[in-house]
């Protein structure tokens, strides 16, 4: 079973995969705002299927340091998720972070970005931090963890997402219904699979796991209304 998106908790970095059902739940509790959150509550109490407020088409650009990245949003079956993200983007919250989790091995799973702290050189404390605002777990069954499309990561709880998101490396079907599926990339694959080649730090007793040796940055996200 792949290991989930996590939001790693700040002394709790557990970044262990779910070769087996297990470990993966133990790596995705070390890290707490990873694609997989530290440990998968159920979230179906808590879980909501909204009804977009807009139906406009929504698209983002996200440039990074190794190319550019074109997202088509969900806005339609995500509201408060891509609301979220593209308030974020136009802050410039986004600016300068890094893909601080990069997950390609032993099989293809996420990379992820979003967390402020990657602007510190303390990297103990990447992939905890957030924007200081949570929103609602989102889930429409129409919408998968499938390879190119975007998550939100979060927390043990359910509701906790904030800035954090992944893009997935490969169809990884135990996400649905625990995280936010709110975009797909639509050009820049390459980029996606050129940022998951990168090397990273690859022991578990290492709470640099899964973090890139050398940063792959985000420079920015800029939302616009066609691709």
């Amino acid at each position: 079973m792949p290991q989930k998106p996590r939001h790693r908790k700040k002394q709790g970095l557990n970044k262990g995969y779910a070769a087996a059902a297990v470990v993966i739940v133990a790596v995705i509790i070390a890290a707490g705002w990873y694609v997989f959150s530290p440990s998968i509550s159920n979230p179906a109490s808590t879980s909501t299927t909204s009804n977009s407020t807009s139906t406009s088409p929504m698209y983002a650009k996200i440039e990074t340091s190794m190319g550019t990245i074109e997202v088509e949003l969900f806005p339609a079956s995500a509201p408060r998720t891509v609301a979220n993200f593209v308030s974020l983007a136009e802050s410039g919250f986004y600016d300068n972070l890094v893909w601080h989790r990069i997950v390609d091995s032993p099989q293809p799973f996420v990379i992820q970005t979003g967390d402020p702290n990657t602007r510190t050189g303390d990297r103990s404390t990447w992939g905890t931090g957030g924007s200081g605002t949570t929103i609602p777990l989102e889930t429409n069954s129409s919408l998968h963890n499938d390879l190119g499309y975007l998550g939100m990561a979060r927390g043990a709880a359910a509701n906790s997402g904030s800035s954090q998101f992944y893009i997935n490396l490969a169809n990884n079907p135990s996400l649905d219904g625990h995280y936010t599926v709110f975009g797909r990339v639509i050009s820049g694959m390459d980029v996606v699979n050129a940022i998951a080649s990168v090397p990273v730090y690859t022991s578990q007793t290492d709470y640099r796991y899964d973090q890139p040796i050398t940063p792959v940055y985000m420079i920015n996200v800029t939302i616009v209304s066609s691709p």
